[in-house]
Parts: structure tokens; C-alpha cells; sequence
């Protein structure tokens, strides 16, 4: 099997304007960067035609830390949709530097199910991350400089909540002291840095459904608490306009074409695990403008990326999948029915009996959505024919449809069996309107222990002191009809990386609550989840280089 940058070279791109003309889009109305990757304005999304297109989520049981394949499912389904004579378009998140560099690798998909140019998408794209980061990180000297400018005025901020980003795994830099030196060089404070999908400036991006709405919501965020005891916004300090400005062509939604030539807009890059993990209303809303069928994705496991698809990007949106398809993988079966990591890739048929509990959990969830739901079993060269067709004769007798995806060494060819299952079942049997976990005026503690304890399994959630005092400010500040984003390992239902499968008995810890007062939701940090992750022994970077012109090793 080659691998992805081999696939990925070797694939004849079209032209971005032959990509645009296939779904309709007018070519004067593209921004181009380069032969293969166009900005589209979002001022062509046509709410009309969003009502009548048909969306479909791509989720998965919890994942290994090798991943389960779901972006690769997402582009090898518009693959196959297409290839039986659907009109389907993949809208998926801009991937970041740190996983791509750290443990994760790329987010393009896999194999012959790529978005393309893979190396472009990988690293800096059309610069949305850059402006994402440069706009957090102006806002923090803007703030600085305002407390500087304005301290013999007697202006100070008692608590400072804004942090500043970078796209880059960095441990060292989450907790720092900025201002050193003379009176001149600042204020000596204490601050640090979150990596970029976890800035708000990112969720922002996602959530707002037009610059009008982006500059609202930027003026609204939440940077601190004056010694007086007020909330000091954006919109106090001056500066929204500015920020706006930066995003000015970040909000954008981005155009490219999958191995297969099928359009694809890849536009913002929220993690699932510390963020609400989905790409913006904007690209899903373009897709669904422009394709009969309009496939995206909620990152990691379901009880991440499915929960804040819906209750918080589908809520906000106005928007319900017509299905969910729900990946799951022999491996992480065999891993959530207690066989050991190195030993998943081995056959082991009461493994993966054993790990049912965990996709019947997922299975379970999502249709308390209202979601009818259909299991692709992505397989990976290792699988058995005994393996699958346990999962298959599984799934049939839950009643739910299930079908084989090689999309990673077949292509479109390898997924056309689900595309029809897909296809099939939204006509047959389409998900009810969706119905969320929470209501709007539910407390904050109450929509996280609905989480918990419906969603996950929790036994209670525990509040540290912390954490309670932001509820009080969440009720003061008038935010506690926003819905909540629990920030959790995406390795687990529980807040243990290690409790594979179903646990029981534990508890989930909120630590601290953050008021995305312009992102209009509450992020709830359980257990020990870090907002700027660390890099692992052997980085990815080390597997990464330029070889004869070409850039290696992203996959």
C-alpha cells in the first residue's frame, strides 16, 4: 500500500474553477489561492436550500489513540455518493499544527480518501489558523496595553481571564509571567497560552453565521473583571472592528476537491476534547446549499463531537442531520473489550464481543438525539472476515444498518455500499427532529450533569470551588442560558484516559467553568484535560521533511 503523500502526489487535480462549476458556483465569484484551493464567499449560502438538503453526521464509538478513521469514513461516503449518482459535498475542520506535528499526524483522511492538496491543508492553508491566532493574541497586547496606558488613571483588571494561543503543542508555555523587566516592558502578570482550536476567537469563527455576527460576538468576549468588581469586553477596550478586520477573510469558507475530484470545504478546526470539535455553520451551510447531500463530521467520540453537534452548533444553526452514521473500528472494539493496546491489531473475537457495551452506549445516545443511526465498520488490513461479520450480525440484531467501508484502499469504490445504506435509510427511515439533551433555561449545573450522568454514564459530578464561584458570575453576567462544552478526554466516557469500554461508578469532576460570552456557551474543564497540550516522545516532526522538492511524512 502506498502511502498518503504517495496517493496524494499522484492524484490528478482539477482546477479549482472545474471544482466550483461542478456544484454551481460561479467562478468570478471565487477567491483563488493558488490552482486548487478557492475562498468562497458565504454570502452564497441560500437558507432555502439549506432546508431541503439532506445532512448527515459522521461520529464514532470512543476512539484509539491510533484513531478510527472518521474523516477518512466522511470523504470516502461523498466519494461513494457520488459515484452511485448523488450530489454530495463533505464539509470537514481545517486540521492544526500541533497534532500534525505531535502525536496525531494529519487530518485529511487517509489512503484513497483525501482531501487535496493533502500538504497545503496540513500545514497553512489559506492562513484561517494564523488569523485565528493573530486575533486572540492582538486582543491580549490590546489588553495589556490598555492596563498599562490607563494604570495612573487607577484602572486595573483584578482577574484577567483572556489567554493567549499558538498552534503548537507547547507544555511550557500554559502557565507563564508576561510584563519582566522595567517599568517600561508592562505589567508583571501571570498568564498563558491555550493552543489555537481552543481559542473562543476559533469557536467564534465557527458559530457565526456572518461578519455582522462575527463583530457582535467580538465585542462581547469576556476578557476580565475590574477592581471594582465589573466585567471589562472587548467592545470596553475599543478594538472589535480591528479584530474583525484581521478575520476578514477567514471567515471564509475554503473550496478544494477530494482523490476523486468531489468538492469539499474545509473551514475552522475546534477540537472535540477541549472545544466544540465541528467545523463552521458557514462551510456546513455551504455544503448543504450546493450539494443534494452534505456530509460532516463531530470530532472524536460521540459523546464529544455528536453531543456539541447537536446541542450546541445544530441549536445555534437551526440545523438537524437527516442521519448519523456512527464508525467503529474491530481494533477499538477489541481495545474497549479489555485487550491491551499493543494487541488490538491481533484477531480476537470475545474481545470485540466485550467491547459492544461501548458502541451500544454510543448507539444509545445518539438515537436519544432523535437520530436514526447506521454503524460503518471501517476496516483496517488486519480485520478478519470472522471480526466483521460478527459486528454486521451484531448490529442487525440492535436493528440497525451496518456496512463495510474501504474507502482508504478502494476509494469511492470501497464505500459505495454504505453511500447506499445512507442513501436508502434517509429515505426510509430519516431521523426525527432533533431533540436536545437541555433546555436553554436549564441551570448550568443541571445541563452538565445531564452530560454526565445521561450521556456518559457518571455516577455525580463533583464541583470544586472554583468552579462554583464562575457559576456565580455565569448567573450575575446573565449566561446561563448558553449551552455547555465539557472539555474531557475523548478517550473515555469517564475523565480517566485509561477506562476503556463502559465504566461505572465514577465521577465527573469540574474543575473550572470559562464564560465564552461572544461564543455564547459555557466551557465546563472536567478532570485533568489541558487546553495546550503536550508533545509526546517521538513527535511526528521527526517523520516530516522535504525530499526532492516534496513535502514527506504528513499522514
Amino acid at each position: 500500500m502506498k502511502t498518503d503523500s504517495e496517493i496524494a502526489h499522484e492524484a490528478k487535480l482539477n482546477l479549482i474553477g472545474d471544482i466550483a462549476r461542478q456544484i454551481n458556483i460561479p467562478e468570478d465569484d471565487l477567491e483563488p489561492y493558488g490552482k486548487y484551493i478557492a475562498k468562497v464567499p458565504y454570502t452564497l449560502i441560500d437558507d432555502e436550500k439549506v432546508k431541503k438538503s439532506n445532512l448527515i453526521l459522521v461520529t464514532s464509538i470512543t476512539p484509539t489513540k491510533t484513531g478510527n478513521g472518521k474523516t477518512t469514513v466522511s470523504v470516502g461516503l461523498a466519494l461513494g455518493m457520488n459515484r452511485i449518482g448523488k450530489k454530495a459535498i463533505v464539509a470537514l475542520r481545517e486540521p492544526s499544527l500541533g497534532p500534525c506535528f505531535g502525536m496525531k499526524g494529519g487530518a485529511a483522511g487517509g489512503g484513497y480518501a483525501q482531501v487535496l492538496p493533502m500538504e497545503k491543508i496540513n500545514l497553512h492553508f489559506t492562513g484561517d489558523f494564523h488569523a485565528i491566532t493573530s486575533a486572540n493574541n492582538m486582543i491580549s497586547a490590546l489588553l495589556d496595553n490598555y492596563c498599562y496606558q490607563h494604570r495612573d488613571e487607577g484602572f486595573a483588571l483584578k482577574e484577567v481571564l483572556w489567554r493567549r494561543v499558538l498552534d503548537v503543542n507547547d507544555r511550557n508555555l500554559r502557565n507563564i509571567i508576561t510584563g519582566l523587566g522595567g517599568r517600561t516592558d508592562g505589567i508583571v502578570s501571570e498568564s498563558g497560552f491555550d493552543i489555537t482550536p481552543a481559542s473562543e476567537i476559533m469557536a467564534i469563527l465557527c458559530l457565526a453565521q456572518d461578519e455582522d455576527d462575527l463583530l457582535r460576538r467580538i465585542e462581547n468576549i469576556l476578557l476580565g473583571f475590574t477592581i471594582e468588581g465589573k466585567s471589562f469586553t472587548v467592545k470596553d477596550l475599543g478594538v472589535a472592528g480591528a479584530i474583525t478586520a484581521i478575520l476578514h477573510d477567514a471567515i471564509h469558507p475554503n473550496l478544494v476537491q477530494t482523490t476523486e475530484n468531489t468538492p469539499a470545504f474545509i473551514h475552522g478546526g475546534p477540537f472535540a476534547n477541549i472545544a466544540h470539535g465541528c467545523n463552521s455553520v458557514m462551510a456546513t451551510k455551504m455544503a448543504m446549499t450546493f450539494g443534494e447531500y452534505a456530509i460532516t463530521e463531530g470530532g472524536f467520540g460521540a459523546d464529544l463531537g455528536a453531543e456539541k453537534f447537536f446541542d450546541i452548533k445544530c441549536r445555534k444553526a437551526g440545523i438537524s442531520p437527516k442521519l448519523t452514521v456512527l464508525v467503529a473500528t474491530a481494533q477499538a472494539l477489541k481495545m474497549h473489550g479489555g485487550i491491551d493496546l499493543s494487541s488490538i491489531k491481533e484477531p480476537h473475537i470475545e474481545g470485540i464481543k466485550q467491547g459492544f457495551a461501548n458502541m451500544d452506549k454510543h448507539i444509545h445516545n445518539l438515537q436519544s438525539f432523535g437520530q436514526t443511526v447506521v454503524v460503518c465498520i471501517n476496516r483496517f488490513p488486519t480485520d478478519t472476515n470472522e471480526e466483521l461479520q460478527l459486528i454486521q450480525e451484531y448490529c442487525q440484531k440492535l436493528g440497525v444498518g451496518c456496512a463495510i467501508n474501504t474507502a482508504f484502499v478502494d476509494g469511492g469504490k470501497g464505500a459505495e455500499a454504505l453511500a447506499r445504506l445512507v442513501v436508502d435509510t434517509i429515505a426510509q427511515k430519516p431521523s426525527t427532529p432533533l431533540k436536545m439533551l437541555y433546555d436553554d433555561n436549564d441551570s448550568v449545573e443541571d445541563k452538565v450533569r445531564k452530560i454526565a450522568l445521561q450521556l456518559y454514564g457518571a455516577r455525580d459530578v463533583i464541583l470544586k470551588p472554583a468552579a462554583k464561584k464562575m457559576l456565580s458570575r455565569i448567573e450575575e453576567l446573565g449566561c446561563a442560558h448558553f449551552p455547555v462544552c465539557i472539555a474531557k478526554t475523548q478517550y473515555s466516557f469517564s475523565e480517566d484516559a485509561k477506562a476503556y469500554g463502559m465504566p461505572t461508578n465514577f465521577d465527573i469532576t469540574i474543575r473550572d467553568f470559562f464564560i465564552n460570552k461572544g461564543a455564547e456557551m459555557i466551557v465546563a474543564i472536567a478532570g485533568n484535560i489541558m487546553r495546550m497540550p503536550g508533545l509526546p516522545k517521538v513527535p511526528s516532526a521527526e517523520n516530516i521533511s522535504v525530499v526532492n522538492g516534496e513535502i514527506q511524512g504528513l499522514s
